[in-house]
């Protein structure tokens, strides 16, 4: 199962790449929805290969995840492998320069069943599709939103 979302900023490529890779106020900010995540693998420069463990709650049970930057190509682009017991996800980030003073974002999730109670996870998702793309969109649209008002008021 895919999902989608592609917003427009309006804020330049290079600070919408600087802020969507950003791994430490991200970390930051998924503690404080009340995730655990760790770094086990940094590279500095971040590069691809910097591995995260994460721990959520959904659906009521905690979930253990690990997630793997596998494509890193600044400022354009960033991959990532997230993987579990039952569920392996691919996530891919792009960015596009419309002009000096805006760029595309777009967020891709595709969702990879490894077992049967996964698999009718997934199912479910399917049969919601609409509202749960709808609330993929809103969260896209809020997190663009962010980063335009944060390069707003900076300048």
């Amino acid at each position: 199962m895919k999902f989608e979302a592609r917003e427009d900023i309006e804020a330049p490529i290079d600070y919408v790449f600087s802020q969507v890779s950003d791994f430490a106020a991200l970390e930051r900010s998924l503690l404080r929805r009340g995730a655990d995540i760790q770094r086990t693998a940094d590279v500095t420069p971040p590069a691809a290969g910097i591995v995260w463990d994460t721990a959520f709650d959904m659906r009521g049970k905690r979930r253990q995840m690990q997630l793997e930057l596998t494509g890193y190509e600044p400022p354009s682009m960033m991959q990532f492998k997230a993987s579990s017991k039952s569920l392996n996800s691919d996530f891919v980030v792009e960015l596009v320069a419309l002009s000096r003073g805006r760029t595309r974002l777009s967020l891709a999730a595709e969702l990879k069943p490894q077992n049967l109670s996964a698999r009718l996870m997934v199912q479910s998702l399917k049969l919601a599709r609409t509202n749960v793309a709808r609330r993929f969109d809103m969260r896209v649209a809020t997190f663009a939103q962010e980063l335009e008002d944060r390069y707003m008021r900076r300048a």
